[in-house]
């Protein structure tokens, strides 16, 4: 007679399966993100909740590898969520803006590049409280006068969109690299908790589900 299993054996087995592949995917693959602050606004949301890709910047021992896998090298503009450094049991997430050898430096309101303004349609300013002085830029700010710095090699210098609310680099210094955890990917759900209450339908920006980011 061949050997069955038990049906409580076979509910056992698959759901210790799914619970090492669940696993596995929020330790090697993807890893959900709740926005608790306001430093990525307007692009991100205070209650957006997002996946982010824990695989793309994983390192690769060949080039045969590099070739196979959908890995990448961290790029400027990136979203990323990393380990912060003054407190590695927290999560934060800033754009990558120097990579490493580059000289960053923020003036009038503009990062500029190994000396060279870029473009930066997703920052977000504040008017300047020193326009009310006739321009004169408030050199002790680093909200507005920042650097020039020069990223050293294994970090990133990394920046909140939204400029004047967001602590990032200028104010606790250079993100290392191993910090870094993954790239946002998507937004899967989006709640706006500032009306109060709790109703998941009518607080639900479902316009954001699915959002793609950039």
């Amino acid at each position: 007679m061949p050997f069955r299993k038990s049906v409580v054996r076979e509910y056992f087995e698959t759901i210790v399966i799914a619970v090492v592949l669940a696993l596995f995917m929020r330790t090697f693959v993807v890893q959900a993100f709740k926005i608790p602050t306001g430093s990525m606004e307007p692009n991100l949301l205070v209650g957006d909740h997002l996946l982010v890709n824990k695989f793309v910047f994983a390192p690769t021992l060949s080039s045969v590898e590099r070739a196979v896998l959908p890995v990448t090298d961290i790029r400027r503009g990136d979203i990323v969520v990393f380990k912060y450094p003054e407190d590695p049991e927290r999560d934060f997430i800033k754009r990558v803006i120097g990579l490493p050898g580059e000289t960053i430096e923020l003036r009038d309101h503009q990062i500029h590049v190994n000396g060279r303004a870029i473009e930066e349609p997703y920052a977000h300013y504040l008017p300047r409280p020193s326009s009310a002085r006739g321009g004169e830029l408030a050199s002790d700010d680093v909200r507005e006068r920042y650097g020039p710095v020069v990223v050293p090699a294994g970090s990133v210098f990394v920046m909140g969109d939204n400029r004047d609310n967001s602590q990032d680099s200028r104010y606790w210094g250079f993100l290392p690299k191993e910090n870094i955890k993954g790239k946002a990917l998507m937004i899967y759900w989006s709640f706006d908790s500032s009306q109060g209450g709790l109703n998941l339908f009518t607080q639900t920006r479902w316009a954001r589900i699915l959002h793609q980011i950039h």
